[in-house]
């Protein structure tokens, strides 16, 4: 079953500064800050929630459609989806743009600056969900404001389920427009920050939201999560993690898990587990991308962390 992934394609420049940001911003003169720091270590990943939630369903076995825009220095990216067997049928290339790219530079302290540059992905508007493509299942993840409203609309038009992903995009829409989403999505997912802004823009309770949607999943990072599906509120632990590396990307590998058993008909508890163990099997690597696997393996790996095997 094909899965539509809406959402961006990004590079990630991280550059690790071997000081501490605050000995060298005066507070007292923040109003005329002017400061430069030398980073000897940097690496370039490839990130993006369609890409990264595309790469991690692929290593489930799923059938991931990646939905994105992006620009002229895209060809890497595209090598790479190829490289995965990552159909990249509606990934378009908008010319004399940039593909999306954060630049995040840390300090010792863990300390973060950012700067996101939306480049293509402000384009997303451009494309369009397909009606008669054999699409069973989709999600609208973090993208361009204008994209995300469109592809919501498209998918219900077509009577499509899918999964209203707001992450990091949230603050972009106001509390009607937030329920608009939700009048059309079949499920909602959000970390527990999201769920907390979510509850306070649409002036509704988490339970409340839910009774609206088949499910709402809250992420809680290292305490698991909460589905709230079929009038039943169900507690999913974590999955125990060999070491943690980078949290980065670990909520697009928990979404993978989730359309992956949402595709397959699992029950909850199973869906929530398996998201669980997608992000434990991230975390253990720097970078959203850099973590391997295979049906059989994350297979393996839920029976040792929850006792039986999810097929």
């Amino acid at each position: 079953m094909s899965t539509l992934i809406c959402g961006s394609i990004a590079y990630d420049s991280i550059m690790v500064f071997a000081g501490r940001f605050r000995d060298h911003i005066l507070p007292d003169q923040v109003h005329i800050l002017n400061v430069s720091f030398l980073v000897p270590e940097m690496r370039r990943e490839f990130g993006g929630c369609a890409g990264n939630i595309a790469y991690n369903l692929r290593l489930l076995g799923g059938e991931p459609l990646p939905m994105a825009t992006v620009g002229d220095d895209a060809q890497p990216y595209i090598e790479r989806l190829d490289a995965f067997g990552i159909d990249r049928r509606h990934v378009r290339q908008v010319a004399g743009t940039y593909t999306a790219q954060a630049f995040i530079t840390t300090d010792q302290d863990d300390n973060q600056i950012t700067a996101f540059h939306p480049g293509a992905m402000a384009q997303s508007h451009l494309n369009s969900v397909p009606g008669a493509s054999g699409i069973k299942l989709g999600i609208v993840a973090p993208d361009g404001r204008d994209g995300m409203l469109q592809h919501a609309q498209q998918f219900a038009d077509h009577g499509i389920p899918f999964i209203f992903d707001p992450g990091q995009g949230l603050p972009m829409f106001s509390g009607d427009e937030l329920l608009w989403f939700i009048a059309r999505a079949h499920f909602v997912t959000v970390n527990d920050y999201e769920g907390k802004l979510l509850s306070e823009r649409t002036g509704q309770s988490l339970e409340s939201l839910a009774r609206r949607v088949k499910a709402l999943v809250v992420t809680q990072g290292a305490a698991g999560s909460t589905i709230f599906a079929e009038g039943r509120t169900l507690g999913i632990p974590s999955a125990p993690a060999a070491r943690i590396a980078d949290p980065t990307g670990c909520g697009d590998a928990y979404r993978a898990g989730l359309l992956y058993g949402i595709a397959r008909g699992f029950d909850w508890e199973v869906t929530g587990k398996l998201a669980a163990v997608m992000g434990a099997l991230k975390i253990e690597f720097a970078g959203a991308q850099n973590h391997t696997g295979d049906r059989a393996a994350i297979a393996h790996r839920f029976e040792s962390a929850f006792g039986f095997r999810p097929w």
